[in-house]
């Protein structure tokens, strides 16, 4: 097999593997997979909301995931490791998924949209922006976007800095596609810049002013101004 098809045969495999759980672990708040190859074998990384009901009692729905993950996606010697998230609402996954079950549920989508941005800003991201699209009023096919905060759609900073989720929301009239990306907290773009005082530098950079000191020469001491003649007494 050439190399090229060995690439795409591969990242099939870990799509299907990240639907197969994210339909498998739903419940539990899918946040995000990665998937590593270590000597040992292979290195999963599954972040949820809720870590309990990924393991089960007494591990049996963490092990029945390994098998399947063996078996079924043929990964040599899957080794799973769950993760809690640290903050729900900056996740994009788990939010886009809350949203497409607001949906589910009779939320009207402006009211949903809102929520959800208020959510993610008012937990401390520099960004939100959701992307609601599909039949939301009538036969006829639309597409809400909602945003606030700074988010970037292209470069190097979207992909270190925006994270993006996607969900499906199934409705009688048809699906509507969530889509939801948030930028995190500490995002640091080009154009963010802090000026320090003297004080402030000197404190972060010692040795660098300590050398400049060294290098600078003393002033030299001022000369006393002349005194004035005395007045010869008359």
């Amino acid at each position: 097999m050439a190399s090229e098809r060995k690439f795409v045969a591969e990242n099939v495999r870990r799509v299907l593997l990240k639907e197969y759980l994210m339909k498998e672990v739903s419940r539990a708040g899918f946040g995000g997979l990665d998937i590593q190859r270590t000597p040992m074998g292979t290195r999963v990384i599954l972040t949820t909301e809720r870590p309990g009901l990924v393991i089960g009692r007494k591990g049996q729905t963490i092990k029945n995931l390994t098998m399947v993950i063996d078996e079924r996606y043929g990964f040599v010697n899957p080794q799973i490791e769950v993760q809690e998230v640290e903050n729900a609402s900056l996740n994009a996954q788990i939010m886009a998924e809350k949203l497409a079950f607001s949906l589910e549920r009779g939320w009207h989508f402006r009211r949903a949209g809102h929520s959800t941005v208020r959510r993610v800003m008012d937990a401390g991201a520099r960004g939100c922006h959701i992307i609601v699209a599909g039949k939301l009023t009538g036969q006829r096919h639309r597409t809400e976007k909602f945003k606030e905060g700074y988010i970037k759609f292209c470069g190097e900073p979207r992909a270190l800095f925006v994270e993006r989720g996607y969900a499906v929301a199934k409705l009688k009239m048809g699906v509507i596609g969530v889509t939801v990306e948030i930028m995190r907290p500490d995002s640091k773009l080009p154009a963010d810049t802090t000026v320090l005082t003297k004080t402030e530098a000197a404190a972060k950079l010692p040795d660098l002013f300590g050398q400049t000191a060294a290098a600078e020469p003393l002033p030299e001491p001022a000369e006393p101004p002349p005194e004035a003649p005395a007045e010869e007494a008359g």
